[in-house]
């Protein structure tokens, strides 16, 4: 058996921002002005590709007071005088945002493989930003010859259940079934 991490091992270790959904009330423009802006403060490999994502596109930045960084759920501030937070469901339950139906949107992305964050804005779910890393173009033969070999791959990774499940299936691990799982929720 070969433990495998994700990030940088199977993945190129460069994410990218590839999906802005907004809200009812929101726009695509004003998310990722927001979403970058907070992250901007953070040195996650995530934060960064948002960041350039917002400078791809040429929306300037503003800074962020108040910044944190709450572990295992996501980040938050105070940007242009509203308070934003970036994260999972649960940073948003944990500020009684109802978060509508941005969660059943967010598993359709993470089933593609993409690792998803909600975005609240002035205590309003305003949408969710989607950022995969790619498949390093290596890693599916290194793993089918591992395979061959008879050797069981293992990832260990702090993703979404979904998200880690859709590269599973994507370089055909032989444990890519539900059953094989050992989640740990904290």
């Amino acid at each position: 058996v070969i433990c495998s991490d994700k990030t940088g091992t199977l993945t190129e270790g460069k994410p990218k921002l590839v999906s802005i959904i907004s809200s009812e009330a929101f726009n695509d423009i004003d998310n990722l002005y927001h979403a970058a802006s907070l992250e901007r403060a953070s040195e996650h490999p995530l934060a960064e590709a948002i960041v350039n994502g917002a400078e791809e596109r040429d929306i300037h930045l503003s800074s962020t007071k108040n910044f944190k960084s709450i572990t295992g759920k996501g980040v938050s501030g105070t940007i242009d005088g509203k308070n934003v937070l970036l994260g999972n469901l649960k940073l948003l339950q944990n500020n009684n945002i109802d978060a509508g139906p941005l969660p059943e949107k967010a598993d359709k992305l993470r089933a593609e493989g993409q690792t998803v964050m909600l975005l609240a804005i002035g205590g309003k779910a305003a949408g969710l930003i989607g950022v995969p890393d790619p498949i390093k173009q290596t890693t599916p033969n290194a793993i089918k010859d591992l395979h061959d070999e008879g050797v069981e791959v293992v990832m260990l990774n702090g993703d979404n259940h979904t998200a880690a499940q859709a590269l599973t299936y994507k370089l055909d691990f032989e444990s890519g079934r539900d059953d094989d799982y050992q989640i740990e929720k904290d």
